[in-house]
């Protein structure tokens, strides 16, 4: 997932907050779990903490697969995702 679809999609979560505010900070922990993911090699790399890089290599696509298990789960109707149409 690029940097623009996580945008597009941040900026719907924050557009609907007040009707959707679960979905607004479930968004909001994937961008963390993305971002930590991101900063975390460097520090992991230079430590040695071997046993981080699975953890941050699936923080880093928390997104992608949030986005994939929600849109999912709206194609078997057992859930209606407002957001999957700005991606």
């Amino acid at each position: 997932m690029d940097l623009d679809a996580l945008q597009r999609i941040k900026k719907w979560h924050v557009a609907h907050q007040q009707d959707h505010p679960v979905e607004y900070h479930i968004w909001d922990a994937m961008l963390v779990l993305w971002l930590m993911g991101w900063v975390g090699w460097l520090p992991a790399l230079t430590f040695g903490a071997w046993w981080a890089v699975p953890l941050l290599a699936f923080a880093m696509s928390a997104p992608t697969l949030y986005v994939a298990w929600r849109a999912r789960a709206h194609r078997q109707r057992r859930l209606r995702c407002d957001w999957l149409a700005v991606r």
